[in-house]
């Protein structure tokens, strides 16, 4: 019998203290003890997104899941059909652009292939030959390859294109454990998900609004209702929320953020994107030492996706894990049998990693694949003793 471990790219494990959280007597959400806990949620992902009141940034709170955060900021910020550009890497990537479409915006996309960081230079291409576009629609880490794009140098291309365009970002399994930096960068909706990097329940979404991005959501009048993210403005800054919220779940939300943030302020956000990627990066050490390879050429430090030695596929690793009680993902559509992704993005440390690294050892094993005992363990150790 083996201990459940939930090691997939989100919902991520969470810590005892969230259990205990969610396990509290209802709150209604209209009462005074609602309002502290919406404001401090708000406080919390400002310092998990390095975003200060004074950098004019609005983090909003939606009950519901990244995908529908990104809907609310595509719809409540870019005029109903609008030109907007969109590069992908990834399933997650190419979903905005879908979704554009359906929404009846005009979409001029490049997909670059699965596993290849987006090329900067193709936003400045698309842009040339849609001078009226709104907005830039990208992926920040790219988890269905395992891919970190560089949105620093996208939003740089679209700026140095026409600086009122909006770039609009996927960062929902990058806050809170790759380099995101909103205001450096001229990023103008970041959008994230309790259930990533952040360690919480399932089930809210999170939008950062720059000040451009609250001018313009001020200053216009969209076909929008329930996604209106100027009425969820309104209402959040005084502790309240537009609609119904899972209140429940932002109190879950608290338990997992508060120690993170008082992480965060103790050694800084720098220190703590490196602790972070450091287990990702051992674990890669350790999957490479036991013949793995990573199918992406720019991991992001959110998960690995690895292409384990043949004969062994992504899909029989997968299987072996979880016999062993750990839960994984494949890959999705042309390379759902190809790769397995596995992230530390939740309730770990690096005694969680270095136990993992034998039960990768115990997986492979039971797939046949010729390992050497002990070499994960010990390049996993190597790497977070470097």
């Amino acid at each position: 019998m083996y201990r459940k471990r939930l090691i997939a790219p989100g919902p991520v494990e969470t810590s005892h203290e969230v259990g205990l959280a969610l396990a509290q007597p209802q709150l209604h959400h209209r009462s005074p003890e609602a309002k502290v806990v919406v404001n401090l949620a708000r406080e919390y992902l400002r310092v998990v997104a390095g975003l200060p009141l004074e950098s004019g940034f609005e983090p909003l709170i939606v009950t519901a899941s990244g995908t529908g955060a990104f809907e609310a900021a595509l719809v409540s910020l870019v005029p109903a059909g609008s030109s907007v550009v969109s590069v992908s890497s990834g399933k997650f990537g190419e979903r905005w652009a879908d979704m554009a479409r359906v929404l009846g915006y005009a979409v001029s996309e490049q997909r670059f292939e699965w596993g290849r960081a987006v090329d900067p230079a193709a936003v400045t291409t698309l842009l040339k030959a849609n001078p009226d576009a709104r907005a830039v629609l990208v992926t920040h880490s790219e988890t269905s390859t395992g891919t970190l794009n560089d949105v620093a140098a996208i939003a740089s291309a679209t700026k140095a294109i026409n600086p009122d365009i909006l770039v609009i970002v996927d960062a929902i399994t990058s806050l809170g454990i790759a380099e995101l930096r909103p205001l450096e960068w001229g990023l103008d909706a970041i959008i994230s998900g309790s259930q990533k990097a952040v360690g919480g329940p399932p089930g809210l979404g999170f939008v950062y609004l720059s000040p451009k991005a609250i001018a313009i959501l001020e200053g216009t009048k969209q076909a929008v209702y329930y996604w209106d993210l100027k009425k969820e403005l309104k209402a959040q800054r005084t502790g309240e929320t537009a609609y119904t919220p899972a209140i429940n779940l932002i109190v879950g939300l608290n338990a997992s953020l508060e120690p993170m943030a008082a992480e965060i302020s103790s050694i800084g956000l720098e220190q703590y994107w490196h602790n972070k990627k450091r287990l990702n990066d051992a674990l890669l050490e350790a999957a490479k030492a036991l013949g793995c390879t990573s199918f992406s050429d720019c991991p992001t430090p959110a998960c690995v996706t690895l292409v384990p030695p043949e004969p062994v596929t992504g899909r029989d690793l997968f299987k072996a894990l979880l016999a062993r009680n750990a839960r994984a993902m494949t890959g999705q559509d042309a390379i759902k049998d190809k790769i397995v992704r596995i992230s530390f993005m939740g309730y770990f440390d690096r005694y969680d990693a270095l136990s993992f690294a034998g039960l990768l050892e115990d997986a492979l094993q039971d797939c046949g694949a010729a390992i050497i005992r002990g070499a994960g363990v010990n390049a996993l150790w190597k790497a977070l003793q470097s």
